[in-house]
């Protein structure tokens, strides 16, 4: 076991990231396009020489199109944001853009104002792109799982593997009975001749705590899954993350019979197959 082991930990791989993984440019795009109209009419204030005329030209046509400032600081409020004005008082961002002192207390305490008038922009679409994609690196946490399963997926579809994905274990009242209250849901669900495999799949290129958690969870639910006649637990993990939690790795790995990696991965589909 000891042996297998340190091969396993030498196999871990350093990154699973692809250049599609640092942008999603269709999802960027779409929130552009869902502020575009509103953008394009607050695009009057660049250059403005007297500001607040222009955010009254502005608000006697639409004033629903201050509703989208917050996001020309980078922020995403939807009415939970709160900043202390101009008073000390503690407000909801929104609030602010509900009145044209509002707009500019905004656009003087932050900035702005002097940004248009000096022209440091020149096209609010296009910042706003620049913006959008900024704040879409802050997904790739959760768009590194996603990574992972597609590329096990894309392994179990070359070798014809059938399977299905997010499954729920409420399908099985034996598996819901051993597991308690805690609904589990399984990233991949792949059936063989006599066997379920419930199987979950990440990938970490980091250490920290959460390592630590997942290899203490999977330990826990390990062994009931498999304690149930026909169905067996399977972890398939990856990165060079581990590293930092080898220990409890090592342990997971003393309980867990069926742990993978990208690498080895061939040797769970020799035994599905």
């Amino acid at each position: 076991m000891e042996k297998d082991f340190n091969k396993f930990m030498s196999q871990l791989q350093e990154t699973n990231q692809t250049l599609d993984f640092f942008c999603d440019f269709d999802k960027i795009a779409q929130n552009v396009e869902d502020i575009k109209l509103s953008l394009c009419m607050l695009n009057s204030l660049v250059g403005a020489s007297d500001m607040r005329k222009a955010v009254e030209t502005i608000w006697k046509r639409d004033k629903s199109a201050f509703n989208v400032m917050d996001i020309l600081i980078a922020v995403r409020s939807e009415g939970k944001k709160k900043v202390l004005n101009s008073l000390g008082e503690c407000v909801v961002l929104d609030t602010l853009f509900t009145s044209i002192d509002g707009v500019m207390e905004y656009l003087d305490n932050t900035g702005l104002t002097e940004v248009f008038q000096q022209q440091k922009i020149k096209d609010l679409v296009d910042y706003v792109f620049g913006i959008e994609t900024g704040l879409d690196t802050n997904a790739r946490k959760n768009r590194s799982g996603h990574v992972m399963e597609g590329m096990v997926a894309r392994i179990f579809d070359k070798a014809g593997v059938k399977y299905r994905q997010e499954v729920y274990s409420s399908e099985w009242p034996a598996i819901s009975r051993v597991l308690g209250d805690d609904e589990k849901r399984f990233d991949f669900v792949v059936k063989s001749k006599g066997k379920t495999y419930l199987i979950e799949v990440n990938f970490y290129s980091g250490g920290g705590s959460k390592l630590n958690e997942v290899a203490r969870s999977y330990s826990d639910i390990a062994p009931k899954i498999n304690s149930v006649p026909g169905f067996e637990f399977v972890w398939i993990t990856d990165g060079i993350g581990w590293k930092s939690a080898k220990n409890k790795l090592q342990e997971a790995y003393s309980i867990i019979p069926s742990i993978y990696n990208l690498t080895n991965i061939v040797e769970f589909i020799k035994l599905v197959k």
